[in-house]
């Protein structure tokens, strides 16, 4: 059986680590402010992988994000996927060659979609993360892109059937709903959506504890969880969330926290090169 995942998303904009409630967006601190209040490394056995994400307003600059990446790739060993903003083959290879395992799209899933049928030739559909905000209506969801400035024409069912088409590897599926109000995932909203697609999704917005993390598991058809709140998981609150996780039985991986601490350079060894059982 495939084990399910936890995930740490970050959101970055202008050099900053921003909060997000519905899409507005709060600073919160810079890269020392990160280090200073969630170490990767001790962290590490607790998630995953990584999220990091540009949702810089205006004037991106892809160099500084990379930068940003840069400076949390050599603090943490877990998989991290990056993205927000890439336009061109250029902004994708330097994300990758700045240490990103993945890349996240959304706009150019509609606006430059040779662009994405480029990247999964070069990289790999495993390597192609699908991002999709959405917010909820009677009918069907409506489905945005451009840091959720722009809406398609596709309600959330048929954007999933499309991208699903396109070979991407995941889905990140972002409720601007319920996006940083800590209220849940809208599970009874989703399952008959997510039931009809057959690639990994990893579903964001709502998360404020862990029971909503054991929830989705538990009632969706769904391989990952996701939260980008920095205050309600600071300190012990990803090691709990994931010993809580364990306890109510959701199959995540379990990690040997202790081999090979004394060594020396232990954490420069890949996560998935730790014993797992």
């Amino acid at each position: 059986m495939l084990k399910k995942r936890l995930i740490f998303t970050l959101l970055y904009s202008a050099g900053n680590f921003m909060l997000s409630r519905n899409f507005k967006l709060q600073k919160v601190g810079n890269a020392e402010w990160l280090k200073n209040c969630y170490n990767f490394r001790n962290i590490a056995f607790s998630i995953d992988e990584l999220i990091l994400l540009d949702v810089t307003r205006n004037n991106r600059d892809i160099q500084l994000f990379s930068q940003a990446l840069r400076s949390i790739v050599d603090t943490c060993f877990i998989p991290i996927a990056a993205g927000g903003g890439i336009k061109d083959e250029k902004d994708a290879e330097l994300l990758m060659k700045s240490g990103a395992d993945k890349l996240v799209l959304n706009t150019a899933l509609m606006k430059n979609i040779s662009l994405t049928k480029t990247l999964i030739r070069k990289y790999g559909s495993q390597c192609i993360i699908a991002s999709v905000d959405y917010k909820e209506e009677r009918q069907a969801s409506e489905v945005f892109i451009n840091n959720g400035t722009e809406s398609i024409r596709h309600n959330l069912a048929e954007y999933l059937q499309y991208l699903e088409e396109q070979e991407v590897g995941e889905i990140y599926l972002n409720s601007m709903d319920r996006d940083g109000t800590g209220q849940g995932y809208p599970v009874n909203y989703l399952k008959t959506i997510v039931d009809k697609i057959n690639i990994p999704v990893i579903l964001a917005g709502g998360a404020g504890k862990y029971q909503h993390f054991i929830e989705a598991l538990n009632n969706l058809k769904i391989d990952a969880v996701a939260t980008a709140n920095l205050f309600n998981f600071i300190g012990n609150g990803f090691p709990e969330a994931r010993d809580k996780m364990l306890n109510n039985g959701i199959q995540l991986a379990k990690w040997d926290k202790h081999a090979g601490k004394n060594l020396e350079g232990y954490f420069l060894k890949p996560p998935n090169s730790y014993n797992q059982t």
